[in-house]
């Protein structure tokens, strides 16, 4: 346990975090621009819970030694997580079993304080169908391995939880 605590403290923990956030979004943005897949709503809102992961690990790697931002980044990590998963297990429903009465918007529904696809349209505009399905890898979906990613993500924080949050220990 105490070597899963230092761990869950350290900056690496958090690095870790950050990297495979960051490796997430730059995975999207090559979907997009590269292989030409045009996101949905959905997958823009699951692209800002990504950046959510990335932000609470930018937050753990500057200020792992402190418990407070330690608190506030797996806070940001716990919901980012869960919304993310919220998203693409809807976004799994929708696409496994499309009905007219169930689609989704063609514009983001973002805060009016945070018009992100008009701030950054490049990013945050839509401009795909939710129930197509434009790519697979090994028979599973983009959604379905969006699933994996946020449930693991979930996982770790369980792991992480505890440790992350205890007192550090000067030595």
């Amino acid at each position: 346990m105490r070597a899963l605590t230092r761990f869950a403290q350290s900056r690496l923990a958090w690095s870790t975090l950050l990297v495979t956030a960051l490796v997430l979004e730059c995975c999207a943005l090559f979907f997009q621009y590269v292989m030409k897949l045009d996101p949905c709503v959905m997958c823009i809102y699951q692209r800002v819970a990504v950046l959510g992961l990335l932000l609470a690990g930018l937050l753990g790697v500057i200020g792992h030694q402190y418990r407070l931002i330690r608190f506030i980044g797996v806070l940001i990590w716990g919901i980012s997580s869960a919304w993310g998963l919220k998203l693409a297990l809807e976004l799994v429903e929708m696409q496994t079993n499309p009905s007219p009465f169930s689609t989704c918007s063609f514009l983001p529904e973002f805060p009016t304080w945070m018009p992100l696809h008009e701030w950054l349209p490049s990013v945050f505009l839509p401009t795909g169908m939710c129930t197509d399905i434009p790519w697979e890898m090994f028979g599973i979906t983009m959604s379905q391995w969006m699933v994996v990613a946020f449930s693991t993500y979930l996982i770790a924080l369980v792991v992480f939880i505890i440790p992350a949050l205890m007192p550090t220990k000067k030595a």
